[in-house]
């Protein structure tokens, strides 16, 4: 009987190996092997994709580590995860909240919250180019109209205004996924432990505290490490709105990268410091899951 078992067991985990061969063999291709062809690269000396290249050790991560144009771009894009984090999880919670109560079309709106994240890339970025323009742009004579400005503002034209503008147009496509991740999570609370809550004369906010928090923690935890590296590696909207202007105040580190590679011809250097990004994203992956996963004891 127990040889019976043991046969059916690795039957059926190499059934389960050949469901999951297509999806490993796809990822191993789509993100495997440019790791590795990036590793590759930056020992390398390469200008130009497709030139080649002699082996020049570890002098391209000493070129890129001593750039005080990296670190700066790597600041901005630390400055940019906090920003999308904040404003996102902020945008989501109220939406989220809302969206769980019961009200007439609430159907509705819960589907078309999700319109932005759907919404190609470049049609957001025509239509917030033109609402933000100084000229002929509805956001600065709504503004003045309402007294809160005197004279039209160039949203991107300095440093402090144009971070602030892409991280709140970022956040704005992107707080929905949130939002409906977080709904997800808010519906799979159990309404018996309200209603008890209630009749024990618990408010709102303690509620909202010491149920709601607590039962969305890994719901949170996912969204965090996600959140986190969907907005470190962010390229489009930055790039279509202000190309890393102005005086590089929006380079983050993937602008940098493909300025290196595409406009500066130094393809290794750009390898060097995509290789040192992941590095680093892969060590706060492996940070935030031993320090915010919940442990097997506390389960």
């Amino acid at each position: 009987m127990r040889h019976r078992r043991s046969r059916r067991a690795r039957r059926e985990a190499l059934f389960a190996w050949l469901l999951g061969a297509p999806v490993i063999l796809w990822l191993g291709a789509t993100l495997v092997y440019p790791l590795v062809a990036s590793m590759i690269y930056s020992v390398e000396n390469i200008r130009i994709i497709g030139s080649p290249g002699a082996f020049v050790g570890l002098s391209n991560y000493v070129a890129i580590l001593t750039d005080p144009d990296f670190w700066m771009a790597f600041l901005r894009s630390l400055i940019w995860v906090v920003g999308n984090s904040v404003a996102q999880v902020f945008l989501a919670f109220i939406s989220a909240l809302i969206l769980a109560q019961a009200f007439p079309g609430v159907r509705i709106a819960r589907i078309w919250i999700i319109l932005t994240w759907i919404v190609p890339t470049i049609v957001i970025v025509i239509v917030w180019r033109w609402l933000l323009s100084t000229s002929g742009g509805m956001i600065n004579p709504l503004l003045m109209e309402l007294g809160i400005i005197d004279s039209p503002i160039g949203f991107f034209s300095t440093s402090v205004s144009a971070m602030a503008t892409l991280v709140l147009i970022n956040s704005w496509r992107w707080f929905p996924f949130i939002a409906v991740m977080l709904l997800a999570g808010i519906q799979r609370i159990p309404g018996d432990l309200y209603e008890a809550a209630t009749v024990d004369g618990v408010s709102g906010f303690q509620q909202f505290r010491h149920i709601t928090m607590p039962l969305l923690q890994p719901t949170i935890f996912v969204l965090t490490i996600i959140g986190t590296l969907l907005s470190f590696n962010v390229f489009d909207i930055v790039w279509l709105l202000t190309g890393g202007g102005p005086a590089d105040a929006t380079t983050t580190l993937p602008i940098l990268i493909y300025r290196t590679a595409f406009k500066g011809y130094r393809l290794s250097e750009a390898a060097a410091m995509s290789v040192v990004a992941t590095v680093v994203l892969m060590g706060f992956a492996l940070l935030a899951v031993r320090t915010l996963a919940p442990s097997r004891e506390d389960k």
